[in-house]
């Protein structure tokens, strides 16, 4: 199964969701806004993508944060209690394929390399 997590407003999301849904795959949505952030999962995004790529330091969450903040996003350990504390601080979409990979962000051409691996599992 498919698990795409985000927040339903989000652009990269609705792409994310349309691409799905346009190619037939079923999949669950995980909305940070109404379910925070699943910490069991948090970790393994945080193992297999790296706390650098799952930070989003380029969204309106992470401009907004004070520096002091900021300045403690400094390793696996203090990012993912900044995510649990401000979840629309996680790139987005972040995807479980069925395979048991990890994605971060939307990509068409990736998506398609990632949901023809996850089809052979």
């Amino acid at each position: 199964m498919i698990i795409l997590y985000g927040i339903p407003n989000c652009d990269s999301v609705k792409r994310a969701r349309a691409w799905l849904t346009e190619q037939g795959l079923g999949y669950e949505f995980h909305d940070f806004k109404k379910a925070g952030v699943p910490q069991p999962e948090l970790q393994q995004w945080l193992q297999a993508l790296g706390w650098e790529r799952v930070l989003n330091r380029a969204g309106t969450t992470w401009r907004k944060l004070d520096d002091a903040t900021k300045a403690r996003a400094q390793d696996a350990t203090s990012v993912a209690a900044l995510l649990c504390e401000h979840p629309s601080a996680i790139k987005r979409p972040l995807v479980r394929w069925s395979s048991g990979q990890y994605s971060v962000g939307f990509d068409a051409a990736q998506f398609a390399l990632l949901a023809a691996g996850a089809a052979t599992h």
